[in-house]
């Protein structure tokens, strides 16, 4: 999963965009590049490989830009090149877009493009949205007679263009001509706003600007929020303003940290033993005692309607959930007696198991926020809408983050 990470405040974006980026590293990635505004003009410097050739990249030039984006990709398409590597920009490199996703629609949109006289340099789908806002934001403002808009021609662009976008996507994007605003949308993929002393952040997932602020937000499908020096506004696709609340985080930055172990997977290894005794922990019925027949051991605080007369269960997840589904199949298997199939999200979504009665459905993911995962389990709540009893959706989601 590709990390973003934005940022406009008073402090030089390129350290802040570095920091942010070294906090996703978990996700893994092949490409690494960031995008900043400094008088007037875009400056986008991208490396392939690890960070550290990025870093080495930027050391070298002088940019206190306040305003930023930045990115780590994972490759989907085009191999992994410093040409298509993100930020990504359009012909006049005046719009510049980092992405965690996938367009479906891209190729439709590219050749609509190139034929307008846009000149694309990748191999992406990504590269489809700085050219779609740039071409957007050459066109009038008025949408119906008595339009009038309350924010930037940018903003608008960036509005219209989202609503043409087919897929799972979370997008930021700036603007040479507009170097006080920094514009993210979500849609299916995950978001969040970080609220500083002026200063706004924003990140595919909050370990990044952890460090910076605990005050975040969250933001849904459909929705998009404008940053500035002056604070952030929230709207949905439609353009409507919304009113959304941020929420403290109750997160330690030196649990994400590495800790001293030269990878995470090194470190979440040794973590196991830990991990699975505070697990039971959370679940062991303190009030039974041996020999007690009346108090259950474990407590696992579910609803006993998931899992009553049950008959088969269904693991979606992606990576390493996936294999942490393989270990929970064999636990169900051998010590439940429930048959139990655990199936990549991104497949299932596309070639769904045969309807079956008492199925419980279990989605895991670290993040709470697999796009995969999340559209497979929608998609088994939606096919099982209406059904009898029997085949009644049964869905639990399980994930390390509690604010998910």
């Amino acid at each position: 999963m590709c990390g973003i990470v934005g940022y406009i405040g008073t402090q030089a974006a390129k350290d802040i965009l570095l920091a942010g980026l070294e906090k996703l590293e978990y996700r893994g990635y092949d490409s690494a590049g960031v995008a900043t505004i400094w008088e007037g003009k875009l400056n986008c410097v991208r490396a392939k490989g690890k960070l550290h050739n990025l870093r080495e990249k930027i050391q070298g030039i002088d940019n206190p830009a306040q305003i930023g984006i930045g990115h780590t990709r994972w490759a989907t398409h085009g191999k992994p090149e410093e040409y298509n590597a993100h930020p990504h920009t359009d012909t006049h490199g005046k719009v510049a877009v980092v992405q965690n996703g996938i367009i479906e629609n891209y190729r439709e949109l590219r050749e609509e493009l190139k034929g307008r006289g846009h000149e694309f340099r990748s191999d992406t789908d990504t590269e489809v949205i700085p050219h779609l806002i740039a071409d957007l934001m050459t066109e009038p403002m008025v949408d119906a007679p008595g339009y009038m808009p309350l924010i930037s021609q940018f903003f608008e662009a960036v509005r219209k263009a989202v609503n043409k976008l087919e897929g799972a996507f979370a997008i930021a994007v700036i603007c040479a001509d507009y170097p006080d605003e920094l514009i993210v949308a979500r849609q299916q993929a995950p978001l969040v706003v970080g609220f500083g002393q002026g200063e706004f952040f924003c990140a595919s997932d909050t370990p990044a600007i952890a460090p910076y602020t605990r005050a975040v937000l969250s933001l849904e499908n459909e929705e998009m929020a404008r940053l500035t020096p002056l604070g952030v506004e929230v709207y949905n696709f439609a353009g409507d303003r919304l009113k959304k609340t941020p929420r403290l985080l109750n997160l330690n930055p030196v649990l994400v940290e590495k800790q001293g172990f030269r990878h995470f997977m090194h470190k979440e290894i040794y973590e196991q033993p830990a991990v699975v005794r505070t697990c039971l922990e959370a679940y062991f019925n303190r009030e039974w005692r041996p020999g007690d027949n009346q108090v259950p051991p474990i407590n696992l605080g579910i609803n006993p309607e998931l899992y009553t007369d049950l008959q088969q269960i269904e693991i979606l997840a992606c990576g390493t959930s996936w294999h942490a589904g393989l270990v929970g199949k064999y636990l169900l298997e051998q010590l439940a007696g429930i048959p139990t199939s655990v199936n990549y999200a991104s497949e299932y979504r596309y070639a769904p198991a045969p309807l079956r009665p008492y199925t419980l459905a279990i989605g895991i993911s670290q993040s709470g926020e697999t796009a995969d995962t999340l559209a497979a389990l929608a998609m088994e709540n939606q096919r099982r809408t209406g059904l009898s009893a029997a085949y009644k959706a049964r869905l639990l989601g399980i994930t390390n983050r509690p604010e998910s």
